[in-house]
């Protein structure tokens, strides 16, 4: 496996403390999706590739495609990439690391002289929700898998502002991306490998600096469940005579806490998560049974059966206590987004690379999601590694060491040049 040379680790560093200064807040990194912030951190990784001599082209979903041809023009492309917007007052490395890899690679495979297959880094629009409340925004439009009813979301931050609004504004084609044309065709495509910080702390408590994902878990979403009782004084009904909504949710949550402990030692794969939880506001005091509690309930899995089980064992147990508890349970629709399975053959590729290169590594999920899985999910064989990070993500504290950004680094380079034959593309 070959090493970063030390020019380009240099470049890697400059660029990280360019993107810092041009988009720092005060507080965190700030890039809107399809803002002029991420257009411009956009344009500045094009230039390089262009004064490289790479090719670069936008698509119509204002995605950056940065190519380094090959000789074999009928031969699948390799492809890696990422993202640079961010969330409001966010972290330098989120998504961007993934796109300083990618370049790297193909200033190192362009040193090495012509190859057969081209090689290609793809800079993506819109991998954060927190803009327009959908994530994947220019992956989902590579494979035509943009909802069209998504131009007329609201901006989060400014809702007077659509994404349609947004897209055009930074020279997206909204019609094609409506017409749902597919940008990129994924037989096109050998295979595609992502490099991105773990957004948790398992690399740094298990003392790893590279991290191999097995798969990034998909979540069924409850955003509006609650639980209906009825309001009382507190000191003048008893406890048979209660209908209390507060302890039928809360009952909710702990036996599906005790589910949840049960799975993880019977080996599944769950995270669960009680988001949201009150009472409200206008209503809520000291001496008053609550009528109502409003919740949010989430749960991710890499298994799609994990989690049709898991929503099953909360309907169950939501009737239950509503008996017991003489309360109403609405759960609410479920939004659903499904699991994507990185290439088992990537992954026996990615963990021989680090064991030949003695770094030590971790196969783990992914509990956030990521580009890689609209890849993995419209067929692309897909891989993805992590870099050890501290203080976790979505916040200015984010804590990537150089040296492991380095290590990951060589670990994307190699799968992108040698993946192809692991997949048999």
């Amino acid at each position: 496996m070959d090493r970063i040379a030390p020019d380009l680790a240099d470049l890697a560093r400059r660029l990280f403390e360019e993107l810092r200064a041009a988009d720092h807040d005060g507080t965190g990194i700030t890039r809107e999706t399809y803002g002029l912030a991420e257009t411009a951190a956009m344009r500045r990784i094009e230039k390089l590739a262009q004064q490289a001599g790479l090719v670069t082209e936008w698509d119509a979903a204002a995605n950056l495609h940065i190519t380094l041809p090959g000789t074999d023009p009928a031969l699948p492309a390799a492809a890696c990439g990422s993202h640079l917007d961010s969330v409001p007052q966010g972290g330098n490395f989120d998504g961007a690391a993934g796109v300083i890899a990618g370049l790297l690679a193909l200033l190192g495979a362009q040193r090495a002289g012509p190859r057969a297959r081209s090689l290609k880094l793809l800079v993506l629009r819109g991998e954060e929700s927190a803009w327009f409340g959908r994530p994947y925004l220019g992956s989902s439009a590579l494979f035509g898998a943009f909802d069209p009813k998504w131009l007329d979301l609201p901006g989060l931050q400014d809702p007077a502002r659509t994404l349609r609004d947004a897209m055009a504004a930074e020279g997206a084609d909204t019609a094609t991306v409506a017409a749902r044309q597919k940008l990129l065709d994924p037989s096109q495509i050998s295979h595609f490998v992502e490099l991105h910080i773990e957004q948790g702390p398992v690399m740094v408590a298990r003392g790893v600096p590279v991290g191999l994902v097995s798969g990034i878990r998909g979540n069924f979403r409850h955003p509006a469940a609650r639980c209906l009782g009825e309001a009382a004084h507190s000191g003048a009904v008893p406890r048979w005579l209660r209908r209390d909504a507060v302890l039928g949710a809360a009952d909710l949550a702990m036996r599906l806490d005790a589910s949840w402990r049960t799975l993880l030692e019977r080996g599944e794969d769950l995270v669960m998560t009680f988001g949201i939880f009150t009472t409200d506001p206008r209503e809520h005091a000291m001496t008053r049974v609550p009528g109502e509690v409003r919740f949010s309930l989430e749960y991710r899995s890499e298994s799609e059966a994990t989690l049709a089980d898991f929503l099953e064992l909360t309907e169950s147990e939501a009737a239950e206590i509503a008996r017991e508890r003489r309360v109403r349970i609405e759960l609410g629709p479920a939004v659903r987004t499904p699991p994507a399975v990185m290439d088992k053959r990537l992954l026996a590729l990615a963990q021989r690379l680090c064991i030949e290169g003695r770094i030590p590594h971790e196969v783990l999920a992914s509990g956030a999601g990521h580009d890689a899985a609209i890849f993995a999910n419209a067929g692309v064989p897909a891989a993805m590694v992590f870099v050890r990070n501290e203080h976790g993500s979505h916040n200015p504290r984010e804590a990537m060491e150089m040296d492991d950004f380095l290590e990951g680094a060589a670990v994307l380079q190699t799968i992108l040049l040698h993946g192809a034959e692991a997949v048999g593309r």
